[in-house]
């Protein structure tokens, strides 16, 4: 059974400034939850695009650490988001992030966002680069 990176399981300030939540890791998949509350609302009463980009980021850089070994951090190189339906405010963003690749240099992730009723919203594929600290 694989294990993961303790560091993994610390969000960083603007994953709890969201209120995402975290709802299992495992280094080959991610899941979270994020509410769509009034301070995501894009105007139309849907939750913001950016804040469903930013939970399958968020995921991506966590699903990434928690496959780092030590002295090594990540950063997001490339992003792409397809989005099909919104998600209203009142309702919950569901998120699973799964593995594409977990190489050496790089990690590359998709994030399936769904809402209450099961439809799909938004799917995310995200490129994570591996970095080796106190190296230039």
């Amino acid at each position: 059974m694989s294990t993961v990176n303790e560091a993994a399981l610390t969000q960083p300030a603007f994953a709890e400034f969201l209120r995402m939540k975290v709802t299992s890791i495992t280094p080959e998949r991610v899941t979270a939850e994020l509410h769509a509350r009034e301070e995501l609302n894009n105007r139309f009463g849907l939750m913001h695009g950016g804040a469903i980009m930013a939970l399958a980021d968020n995921l991506g850089g966590t699903a990434t650490m928690a496959n780092l070994k030590e002295g090594q951090s990540t950063t997001t190189i490339e992003s792409k988001t397809n989005f099909f339906a919104g998600i209203p405010i009142g309702d919950v963003a569901y998120a699973e992030c799964v593995a594409l690749h977990r190489g050496r240099s790089t990690m590359v992730w998709q994030t399936r966002i769904t809402r209450g009723d099961g439809r799909l919203c938004a799917l995310v594929t995200q490129t994570q680069m591996v970095l080796e600290r106190g190296k230039k």
